[in-house]
């Protein structure tokens, strides 16, 4: 299924979300962020979505041939696609009830650099790299970057990734904590797509709890976070899928998930 500018199918439970304007290197326009939204809004029964990109690179951030850019007003242009449309696409991702795998193949720039980070998962090739480049272009930062990387690498080297506006290539974004893991490009959307499918094929109402209970607990207090964990686990200790494994460890067998 075609949504302009991105490509979007089903394949085995797993969501496939392809980022796919090659005349700007899958810029996060303001066009982008609501074709993301609107595939968004087909994934029904799919249990996991993996993001990736078609071309040479994942995303090379916001698009700065838009009309008005670098014009007086251009902080305006800038505050209303915001708040109109990528906060509203970053805002979806962080909720939504399955896990997120993001597979980041050459640059992931600017408000790209953050939209492969919103994933559970960041799968990243070895000839890949983050770029934070907002301050080159005079620009502070968007997309969530400033709560997504200090909670990755800690305050300082996001500090220094964020202000610097250094290349961070695959291997050093490990090493900092940033992603999962690093592979080879020609393995990339592969290897992603099994991790995708291994998730959609677990339980998907306690990862989706554990999504919440992650993004929630860096703000709570320790008794506000145990009180979030006891409703998790209590809307988990219901589900299908808890009570089948349950058995299944009984009987010695591995369990099957079915979602519920």
């Amino acid at each position: 299924m075609d949504h302009g500018l991105v490509k979007f199918e089903i394949v085995d439970s797993v969501a496939i979300l392809t980022l796919s304007d090659p005349r700007t290197r899958n810029a996060l326009s303001w066009e982008m962020a609501d074709a993301m939204r609107a595939a968004l809004g087909k994934l029904g029964n799919a249990r996991s979505l993996l993001i990736c990109a078609d071309g040479k690179g994942f995303c090379s951030g916001g698009d700065l041939t838009m009309d008005g850019a670098g014009k007086s007003g251009f902080g305006e242009v800038l505050q209303r696609g915001l708040d109109e449309a990528v906060n509203p696409l970053m805002r979806e991702l962080a909720d939504l009830d399955v896990p997120v795998v993001t597979a980041v193949n050459g640059a992931a720039a600017g408000a790209g650099a953050s939209l492969a980070l919103s994933g559970d998962f960041v799968l990243v090739a070895e000839d890949g790299f983050f770029l934070f480049a907002f301050p080159k272009v005079g620009l502070a930062l968007d997309a969530g970057a400033s709560w997504l990387l200090p909670r990755l690498t800690g305050l300082a080297r996001a500090t220094q990734a964020l202000m610097l506006a250094e290349r961070i290539h695959a291997k050093q974004a490990e090493s900092w904590g940033m992603i999962y893991g690093v592979t080879r490009s020609d393995q990339l959307k592969d290897e992603a797509f099994a991790l995708a499918r291994r998730l959609a094929h677990g339980p998907t109402v306690a990862y989706a709890q554990i999504r919440k209970t992650l993004r929630q607990a860096v703000s709570l207090s320790y008794e506000e976070v145990l009180k979030l964990e006891t409703a998790a686990q209590r809307a988990c200790g219901d589900t299908h899928d808890c009570q089948n494994a349950i058995a299944s460890f009984r009987a010695k067998k591995e369990p099957e998930f079915k979602g519920t």
